[in-house]
């Protein structure tokens, strides 16, 4: 795929889906700085979007600051936790909102995130709104029909940069 300096760029990272993935696989935490640079490569960034969940502890204020200074917008979301303790911090909404209310600025749209409750995003935000649509995740966590959508794929694994 062709990628020019001219491009804008928009990047949207499902934080929490990242963080478990990278939890869970490697034991080793995402290094959102590197995903960032690996993304926007050279082109244009026009908006950076970091999706996220608060706790009633406060555990990931320090985190989240970092996230900022990184360059990333910070949306935040409080945890939801249910009745039977069942504990959930879904963002894809917001997200989906967000990529298609800003789509007609960009021409380029970066999920990072194997969610492969974004493949119907993917498919409007190309078909409809124009944009190429990239993903990074990790390729053993990310949904199969996801990467069948998608114009480009950068496997975070494959790269030891993006893991600290």
């Amino acid at each position: 795929m062709i990628k020019h300096k001219e491009q804008r760029v928009g990047v949207f990272i499902d934080v929490a889906n990242m963080y478990h993935s990278a939890k869970n696989l490697y034991q080793r935490r995402v290094d959102f700085g590197q995903v960032l640079k690996e993304a926007v490569g050279g082109r244009k960034l026009i908006r950076a979007i970091a999706y996220a969940i608060k706790t009633k502890t406060g555990e990931e204020e320090q985190f989240l600051n970092a996230l900022s200074k990184q360059g990333f917008e910070v949306q935040m979301k409080d945890l939801q936790i249910f009745f039977s303790g069942v504990k959930k911090a879904d963002w894809d909404v917001g997200i989906a909102v967000d990529a298609i209310r800003i789509a007609p600025k960009l021409d380029v749209i970066i999920l990072v995130t194997g969610d492969g409750d974004f493949t119907p995003l993917v498919r409007f935000l190309r078909d409809n709104m124009g944009c190429i649509v990239e993903v990074m995740a990790f390729q053993k966590t990310c949904s199969s029909k996801l990467l069948e959508e998608v114009d480009d794929f950068t496997d975070l694994a494959s790269n030891k940069k993006f893991l600290k």
